[in-house]
């Protein structure tokens, strides 16, 4: 991921080139040896994964709103952003630093670009992996202008030689860089403009408590509900001049998993789908077929979520097993796992994680047409 500046009265422009994501190899595992049924064969990362993975491209971002007022969700931390954007309007102040936490896909970055564009100032984007050093840290911060805003995404991921040069430039905004090494390093004092610092991050719990500490707003974003997810589609339908009715549009909210990334993604292919099948008019029916094709079921699993419930069940008799053993397992990565699947799979109620592994709950064997192991008893040990 590259770096950005948004500047809202003109046009975007690069501030750095971004980087160019590698393509992603499909996994290949073979079917786990199980008597108690056959598993489906693999056919690459799901859809789920590979649409949370990937960064947010042009046509995405441009249904993004610019506003709260166009915003839907997330009621609470809305609520709190209009009140420090109001009185930091009527200081003439700069925004107080804001932490944003959350699975991906539930429009933290969106609330940064919002925030820019209340306030009237620039927004620069860049991600924790990219700050490696802290000459990197220093040409972003001293390259901001009074009162811009800098939004870190995965900001956890900063290494900790860095993250401790961010503490004085939150607190007292300046910056001491050591320059050269041996006996002639020295110390320089850089004073950089009065900025806030957006960060956002999928593990929170990562974090060290001395920067955590230094946001003055730290707020959770969660799934969205079906009716909010709804309106998203609608409005995302709208703009793409998209023809639609509710039922069709009901049934690609229902399958979003409280996601307005995934929901949109999911739109586009229903659209593309339904011009090729049914005259571009998208309906329960049309809708239903599409997103069958992608693997993705009523409940919103997609084909790595039920890979990861099969092996969980025929693998290891339901648990509990080790969140590194079961990425090997179903070949995908542990922070993959952790990151986008399970939060929904526990949310919902499919998998429950305890001191010993995941474990599979009775809703879990259901999802897969399979009958819990050991009953009500079973859960309990």
């Amino acid at each position: 991921m590259g770096i950005w500046i948004f500047d809202f009265g003109s046009p975007i422009k690069p501030y750095l080139t971004p980087l160019e994501t590698a393509d992603v190899n499909p996994s290949k595992i073979p079917p786990p040896k199980s008597a108690i049924s056959p598993a489906p064969p693999a056919t690459g990362l799901g859809y789920i994964s590979s649409t949370l993975a990937v960064p947010v491209s042009p046509a995405e971002a441009a249904l993004r709103p610019l506003s709260f007022a166009d915003f839907a969700g997330q009621q609470k931390t809305v609520d709190r952003l209009k009140i420090m954007v109001g009185a930091a309007k009527k200081r003439g102040d700069a925004l107080n630093h804001i932490l944003f936490s959350g699975p991906p896909g539930l429009g933290k970055t969106t609330l940064a670009f919002i925030l820019g564009h209340e306030l009237g100032r620039n927004v620069r984007v860049t991600s924790g992996p990219v700050i490696e050093k802290a000459g990197d840290l220093a040409g972003l911060l001293t390259n901001l202008e009074e009162g811009d805003l800098l939004f870190i995404d995965e900001i956890h991921r900063i290494p900790k030689t860095v993250e401790e040069y961010l503490y004085s430039a939150m607190e007292d905004f300046r910056l001491d860089i050591m320059i050269d090494q041996g006996p002639n390093a020295r110390s320089v004092r850089l004073s950089i403009p009065k900025f806030t610092l957006v960060g956002a991050t999928t593990r929170s719990g990562l974090l060290t408590a001395p920067l955590r500490s230094r946001f003055t707003l730290q707020t959770r974003l969660d799934y969205y509900d079906a009716a909010t997810l709804l309106g998203i589609v609608r409005r995302t339908c709208g703009l793409l001049q998209i023809g639609i009715d509710d039922d069709g549009a009901q049934e690609i909210a229902a399958r979003a998993r409280g996601t307005p990334r995934i929901a949109n993604n999911l739109v586009n292919f229903v659209r593309d789908y339904a011009q090729e099948k049914a005259q571009g008019k998208i309906t329960r029916p049309v809708a239903a077929a599409a997103l069958e094709m992608l693997e993705i079921d009523a409940r919103g699993l997609d084909e790595m979520d039920k890979r990861l419930l099969r092996v969980l069940a025929e693998n290891y008799a339901g648990g509990p097993a080790g969140v590194n053993t079961l990425a090997v397992a179903v070949g995908e990565e542990p922070d993959t796992l952790e990151e986008v699947h399970e939060p929904f799979l526990i949310l919902e109620g499919y998998v429950q994680r305890t001191p010993q592994g995941r474990m599979l709950t009775p809703k879990g064997y259901a999802a897969l047409g399979l009958k819990a192991k050991g009953g009500e008893q079973g859960s309990l040990l």
